[in-house]
């Protein structure tokens, strides 16, 4: 495989860092070398989160630099917008449809984007935008806290990694009393990405 830029984004509380620390252990345990950085908003809940992923044979540095992003992974659709500079040509963007509008919008100041301006913004870059109904899918499952595990299923679509090392990573970081329900999302979200074309 060559290099993966991986750029994962969205805000506090939807279980951002554990799934950038699994696609971390998943790429070390397929062989290949792994640098990922997480930043937090000014609040764990609600703030805004980026994870950084890197994978390749060899990897020098944690942070990716801006219009080098291979796939963005989106749990909220204006944090995908916010951050599709990291895009780069002919890139993948994977998007949540889920909108959760920051407090200027809330208070009048600002006007949330549309489906088509956040679209639209995302294809200046990336070559495919790919918008997954992950917030449904997951509460539909039982549990919106899933909701990580059905995107890392998307994830897992875009790299040529066995689906098997994918699930004993998950396996060992996730409590057995939770697991049958994530590995439930984790095929969701392959599922969910079975007819695109990413590769």
């Amino acid at each position: 495989m060559k290099k993966r830029d991986l750029l994962m984004v969205g805000m506090g509380g939807q279980g951002i860092v554990l799934a950038s620390d699994i696609l971390g252990e998943v790429a070390l345990a397929a062989g290949y070398d792994v640098k990922k950085t997480d930043t937090l908003g000014m609040a764990q809940r609600g703030g805004s989160v980026v994870s950084h992923v890197r994978i390749a044979d060899k990897v020098w540095s944690p942070l990716i630099k801006e219009g080098e992003v291979d796939l963005l992974v989106a749990f909220e659709k204006l944090e995908a917008a916010r951050w599709s500079y990291y895009l780069r040509e002919g890139s993948v963007a994977i998007v949540n449809n889920q909108s959760t509008p920051p407090l200027s919008v809330s208070l009048g100041t600002h006007r949330y984007p549309g489906d088509k301006d956040i679209e639209d913004t995302l294809k200046r870059w990336a070559g495919r935008v790919c918008f997954v109904n992950g917030t449904h899918k997951a509460e539909k499952l039982g549990d919106l806290r899933t909701l990580n595990m059905l995107m890392l299923g998307c994830v897992s679509s875009f790299l040529p990694i066995d689906v098997d090392i994918w699930k004993d990573c998950i396996s060992q970081r996730l409590s057995p009393n939770i697991l049958k329900m994530n590995m439930a999302a984790f095929d969701q979200g392959r599922e969910e990405m079975s007819s695109a074309n990413l590769r």
